[in-house]
């Protein structure tokens, strides 16, 4: 990423470039993440509008900064990454496991995850694209409970991989081996195109709330779930009240309203 690049990014999440005294440290991160959260959406539109999911760094500056969309989590991730190691922060690229039904695993390269070093030495999990996860980075090795607004989170030792739990419940298994972006292209196209992906069952645009909570759109259905947990839904009516919904609460713009691109027909 050049300076410009940089500045765009950075503009977009509404938050101002580090002093170069202060320098890639925890505290700068932490703010980051969180306006990462509440400004980018998680949302897999692009693949019920046709539209091309490319993991490379250029790509996803020009969709998350340029067209001031969002994405899932090689996109978000990706993208945040580049931004957090021209800040200065060492960036490591994790491959994950989602864990699933009976304790079932994902498919490899699942899910994409940050390991992120300081400038003081400390290492953090920050993850900006899993949808409903920590508000802030997770100490990476920490070991006890880790306290977020997003729940009581976790990292234990899974054999050589570390599992990321919450409130009780394995999220995902991180591996710990370095990762490059384009490792996680043959996941992507799965996760895009596989029927039995829930990306391809369903529409989601989801992001957290200025007050900690969180807002989301599935479908026509709107959900809005306040930082005590209490939930309103409503279903939208008419195309313009979506499209208005996605312009007003999620910052995105589009000519049509998104509907599931199903062809075999699999439900949830």
């Amino acid at each position: 990423m050049n300076s410009a690049q940089v500045d765009a990014y950075l503009r977009r999440l509404g938050a101002e470039r580090p002093q170069r005294a202060v320098g890639a440290t925890t505290d700068v991160l932490r703010e980051l993440h969180l306006r990462h959260l509440q400004t980018v959406p998680f949302e897999n539109l692009s693949i019920h509008l046709g539209e091309e999911i490319v993991l490379e760094e250029e790509r996803l500056l020009d969709k998350v900064v340029g067209a001031r969309r969002g994405g899932f989590c090689y996109e978000l991730n990706g993208a945040f990454g580049a931004l957090l190691g021209a800040l200065g922060f060492e960036v490591t690229l994790l491959a994950a496991r989602v864990h699933g039904d009976e304790g079932r695993l994902g498919i490899p390269y699942d899910h994409l995850a940050l390991r992120v070093r300081a400038s003081d030495g400390s290492e953090w999990l920050a993850d900006v694209g899993f949808g409903a996860h920590s508000h802030y980075p997770l100490a990476f090795t920490e070991r006890g409970e880790q306290e977020d607004p997003g729940g009581s989170f976790r990292i234990v030792e899974a054999g050589p991989d570390l599992d990321v739990v919450v409130d009780g419940r394995p999220q995902y298994r991180l591996e710990v081996r370095p990762r490059e972006l384009g490792d996680f292209v043959a996941g992507a196209w799965w996760h895009s195109t596989s029927p039995a992906s829930h990306f391809v069952q369903s529409l989601v645009c989801s992001r957290v709330t200025e007050d900690g909570g969180r807002i989301t759109l599935s479908g026509r259905t709107f959900k809005e779930t306040g930082a005590d947990g209490a939930r309103e839904e409503r279903e939208l009516g008419t195309d313009e009240e979506v499209l208005g919904a996605y312009r007003e609460r999620f910052g995105i713009e589009l000519g049509w309203v998104p509907t599931v691109r199903n062809p075999l027909g699999v439900t949830d």
